[in-house]
């Protein structure tokens, strides 16, 4: 999967600031003494686990787009034959494309494992492996 810039980016902030986080607490626990260090180590792991929560319940209620399915097929438009199968042997007829009916599935609609989706119509969708059809 790729990652953004922007996560990149978090990834090096949150590595360098826990880092720094770590170097500041030994110094605190080598120049300081031991029970100034407990006291900040519990302070900062208490911080640590709200910002956590933060990121977990904004990572679960985020509005990303839903991910399709492998191998599946969507389009914007029309789609004359779509074929997702493995080991296919199809005839090279062209396929027309069938108008889209009112049951058509929506603009935002995302295809599962090996799913065709498209908003105006498919001619033809072949999805198993080994279809024979010459």
């Amino acid at each position: 999967m790729a990652m953004s810039g922007a996560a990149r980016a978090w990834i090096v902030v949150t590595a360098v600031l826990a880092g720094v986080a770590s170097v500041a607490l030994v110094l605190v626990a080598v120049l300081a003494d031991l029970n100034t260090a407990g006291q900040a180590a519990s302070v900062a792991g208490a911080v640590a686990g709200l910002l956590a929560l933060v990121v977990s319940v904004t990572a679960l209620f985020r509005n990303g787009s839903p991910t399709a399915g492998a191998r599946s097929v969507q389009s914007g438009g029309g789609i004359g034959r779509a074929v997702t199968g493995d080991r296919n042997r199809l005839g090279s007829t062209s396929i027309p494309v069938s108008p889209a009916s009112s049951a058509s599935p929506s603009g935002n609609a995302v295809p599962g494992e090996r799913g065709v989706v498209a908003s105006d119509g498919i001619g033809q969708a072949v999805t198993g492996d080994e279809n024979e059809n010459v």
